[in-house]
């Protein structure tokens, strides 16, 4: 157990922190002076909006809300979070009106630099004492900040993420580098999609589409590329890099932790983009099948043999670690990522080696992904978030949403939807074995000790001489 407790960095994750009740504020805050009262509210709805863009679970944010209220006076506090907006209302006292301030979150995006980095300034309102001035010009500066990396970085990330998915698929070097280019057109495509304004349902569509042609193109110039194409490999591929990034982790952890309402709203976002995915797939299966190209049917299990499995391992780290970098994670943060896919993959084939489904698999998997992103997020001082999405990211059913489809489009539904709801089936398994395995994480408390720089907490923070003294 000790060394268990040395591994986790001996440092309390944010969240641990918030969920830690009777701090007591940096200073006494005079509730009858509009302004600061309005100061603290605005800082503590600002610092959530930001966790909630980024995926943050609905409690997880109104913990961490509430704890930047009380950090700053404000010990008296509800906060009500749903899918888009915050809310924070300060009570006052019986004589004084409560002020309440409300923000809404118009759009969501992977930027797990500024997650991080909101994350590490979190811990310095407490330990550095900053005063709430100084916290808004940091947090000023931690969202007006463009992107850590140029686009084509994120560009080449999501495709070597790509290839890397193939790779653990069984596929060889032509299609694993088809794998890349398709990701890049998909990726290029959307952008510019998102630049015109066309919902991202529609957006989902048309990346399914492209993910899906070169499989039928490659699959009819086998003989003449001399070599054996699976479509599948290639269609499971796209579908998995189109799936990473949706906020199924954080449905599942918002219907399991007491937010129903916002778990339904998530959940139902997760399943009409899935939805986008499958209609795009779907289409272009039923023109490669006008046309007279036959796909094969294939078999939609992982396992491939125990001598390809130093490869899967490999494979599933290098994606979560690619996934991590498209998602403008800090660069700390990336082998927390790869250690996540490597080892959740591990377990996931030694579990299905021992004749259980994919279900139990994904689900033992996730829950020590989740359990090594609690631990390390103490360890690196990244949120466990960054480690949890990216480490299920290898895990996600590609082959089997290809099989259901496949089946649909030969008219043997009952097959289509067993496979599509096993689909949905590990989905949740992984969401669910995450939210498992970070509280079990946060059970290894230990007490907090003086924090290590980081490059993005020293990236952020004010001079010393720009600190109030103690």
């Amino acid at each position: 157990m000790r060394k268990l407790g040395r591994g986790s960095g001996g440092t309390q994750a944010t969240i641990d922190t918030a969920a830690t009740p009777a701090i007591l504020p940096l200073q006494p805050i005079d509730l009858t002076d509009d302004a600061a009262v309005t100061e603290a509210l605005d800082l503590a709805v600002r610092v959530g909006s930001v966790l909630l863009d980024s995926g943050t679970g609905a409690i997880d944010t109104q913990w961490q809300t509430q704890f930047v209220a009380s950090t700053y006076g404000l010990e008296q506090c509800e906060v009500d979070v749903t899918y888009n907006s915050i809310i924070i209302t300060a009570h006052r006292g019986p004589t004084l009106p409560p002020a309440t301030t409300m923000r809404v979150v118009h759009h969501r995006s992977l930027d797990f630099t500024r997650l991080a980095a909101v994350d590490h300034l979190i811990r310095q309102m407490r330990n550095r004492l900053l005063t709430p001035a100084q916290a808004h010009r940091i947090l000023d500066t931690i969202v007006s900040a463009p992107h850590p990396y140029p686009r084509w970085v994120a560009t080449a990330a999501w495709a070597g993420m790509a290839a890397s998915v193939a790779v653990l698929l069984g596929a060889g070097p032509i299609v694993a580098f088809a794998s890349f280019l398709t990701t890049i057109a998909i990726y290029r495509t959307n952008l510019y999609l998102n630049r015109l304004g066309l919902p991202l349902f529609y957006q989902q569509v048309v990346g399914g589409m492209i993910a899906t042609i070169p499989a039928p193109v490659m699959y009819s110039l086998q003989d003449v590329l001399g070599i054996t194409v699976l479509p599948s490999q290639i269609v499971a591929t796209g579908i998995v890099v189109l799936l990473s990034g949706l906020s199924l982790v954080g449905s599942v952890q918002d219907a399991i932790t007491g937010a129903p309402i916002t778990a339904s709203a998530r959940l139902l976002e997760v399943v009409m983009m899935t939805g986008g995915i499958i209609t795009g797939v779907a289409l272009t299966l039923q023109i490669t099948q006008q046309i007279g190209i036959q796909l094969p049917m294939v078999d939609a299990s992982f396992m491939q043999g125990f001598i390809r499995l130093p490869v899967q391992v490999v494979a599933a780290a290098a994606a979560a670690m690619f996934f991590a970098l498209a998602s403008y994670a800090e660069l700390r943060a990336l082998t927390a990522a790869a250690f996540g896919g490597g080892a959740g993959m591990l377990t996931f084939l030694l579990v299905l080696s021992a004749s259980a489904g994919n279900v139990a698999a994904g689900g033992t998997a996730a829950i020590l992904v989740g359990f090594a992103g609690g631990l390390m997020a103490r360890r690196a001082l990244t949120p466990p978030l960054v480690v949890a999405v990216a480490g299920i990211t290898p895990l996600l059913p590609g082959l089997s949403v290809y099989r259901g489809l496949y089946n649909l489009i030969a008219d043997d539904r009952v097959a289509g939807l067993t496979n599509l709801g096993n689909a949905f089936a590990i989905g949740v398994a992984l969401a669910a074995g995450v939210v498992l395995g970070e509280w079990g994480a946060r059970t290894l408390r230990r007490p907090e000790i003086t924090l290590r720089p980081t490059p993005v907490a020293t990236r952020f923070l004010p001079k010393p001489w720009q600190r109030p003294p103690p």
